[in-house]
């Protein structure tokens, strides 16, 4: 590998590097901020916040939300929460999706770079039983994505690392991740626009909700209906066109 080589490499990898440090870092310093406890404790001054400047906290929650999801920071689920107690079901779901898929795009992009270009393009000129499943995966990429967004079992982090390391587009993944949290996130923004009664009763929000069957089951009716296409497609017995 020549030295010129080996600096771009380097480069390629410089973005996918600094997100994994600052989550490291960010870990460290922020776990403690990014809780209910937290919340609970500065929700007055959030509120003033955002009465008094609305556009900015907005923006500035959105901008926020981004970097603790590009940066893989404990408290996502708390994030969510904050954006529906302080902006409502609606537009606070809008934010909150927004957020999640800026900071999703951030990982896949810097993942892609580091690592995913090269990895897919040697998946494509292998042989065997490598090239196979990169070719089952290609053949079913919009099934696939929405699955790993719908079913609540997916890490977060997995969900935005595997698709830039298998050569998922770009376009698929910011569609397919924008579109696929969107149900997860109207029950948790939903769950923090009550927050301002669970506070007053000194409770705290139940996170497993998502879990209940009255969440669970049409979430996975819809993961039913993502994978569908793929069913047919292996009882047909042929690929797609």
């Amino acid at each position: 590998m020549t030295k010129n080589t080996a600096s771009r490499a380097a480069a390629r990898r410089l973005p996918l590097i600094l997100l994994a440090l600052g989550g490291v870092a960010g870990s460290f310093l922020l776990g403690d901020r990014l809780s209910f406890e937290s919340l609970a404790e500065h929700r007055e001054e959030l509120l003033e916040l955002r009465d008094s400047h609305y556009l900015a906290a907005a923006g500035g929650f959105v901008l926020l939300y981004a970097l603790a999801v590009a940066f893989s920071l404990p408290g996502a689920t708390v994030a969510t929460l904050t954006g529906g107690f302080l902006f409502g079901t609606f537009p606070g779901v809008v934010f909150n999706a927004a957020a999640a898929t800026l900071g999703a795009c951030a990982i896949f992009l810097a993942a892609r770079a580091g690592l995913g270009a090269r990895l897919a393009a040697k998946m494509d000129a292998s042989e065997g039983r490598i090239r196979k499943i990169k070719a089952g995966i290609d053949a079913n990429q919009w099934e696939m994505l929405f699955l790993i967004r719908l079913l609540p079992v997916i890490p977060f982090f997995v969900a935005n690392l595997l698709p830039a390391l298998v050569g998922v587009p770009f376009f698929r993944f910011a569609v397919t991740t924008g579109l696929g949290i969107l149900p997860g996130a109207l029950v948790y923004t939903s769950l923090g626009a009550g927050l301002g009664e669970i506070f007053v009763r000194g409770e705290t929000p139940d996170l497993g909700i998502i879990f209940e069957p009255r969440i669970l089951l049409p979430l996975l009716g819809l993961a039913a209906l993502a994978a569908l296409p793929m069913a047919i497609r292996a009882l047909r017995g042929r690929e797609p066109v």
